[in-house]
């Protein structure tokens, strides 16, 4: 079977009812995209399939056709310059990690339809499991991404807490503590 996966042909020879995560990840090489859960739920398997985000875990190979693009996470950008990769840094998105791929692909397509999403749109389309919880982060990075997350109401304190952000600087050598997220 002929894949197009970010933007290169590959040539696998698998089952045209492996999902298309295991074909990725153990016949091309592209571990980026995890294995969550095997069933189209928590979204850690998340790809771009034609531009928009599908869970490669429920995703038969036989049922990609030779022409669609498949975008991985490590296709997303090669120097994770994409405007979601770098807010996602800025930020400090990710506690333990596993889960963030999929939201980035998710996020990256919420954005190419929708540049200025509102909370309820992101929450809408963000449908993806952060077992850590760090959904008001990733909230405060998609409107980073998509440019309306900085400065004044919209600054990360506020997005996250809904209060003001304190001109209070942590003290030499400490670090600011983190605001634990529910």
């Amino acid at each position: 079977m002929r894949l197009n996966v970010n933007g290169k042909a590959y040539e696998v020879d698998v089952e045209p009812k492996m999902p298309l995560l295991w074909a990725l990840r153990e016949f091309i090489g592209l571990t980026g995209t995890k294995y969550g859960c095997g069933i189209e739920q928590c979204g850690a398997c998340s790809v771009h399939i034609n531009g928009a985000v599908r869970r490669s875990c429920s995703v038969p190979v036989g049922d990609v056709k030779p022409g669609d693009r498949i975008v991985t996470i490590e296709g997303l950008s090669p120097d994770s310059s994409h405007p979601v990769q770098k807010a996602w840094a800025e930020l400090d998105v990710p506690q333990c990690g596993y889960c963030q791929s999929g939201q980035i692909m998710a996020a990256a397509a919420l954005l190419a339809t929708n540049p200025q999403p509102t909370d309820t749109e992101i929450d809408k389309a963000m449908t993806n499991i952060c077992r850590c919880g760090t959904y008001q982060r990733i909230r405060a990075a998609v409107h980073m991404a998509a440019g309306t997350g900085k400065g004044g109401s919209g600054s990360i304190i506020h997005m996250m807490t809904g209060a003001a952000a304190s001109p209070v600087a942590p003290a030499e050598g400490k670090k600011p503590e983190r605001e634990e997220v529910h």
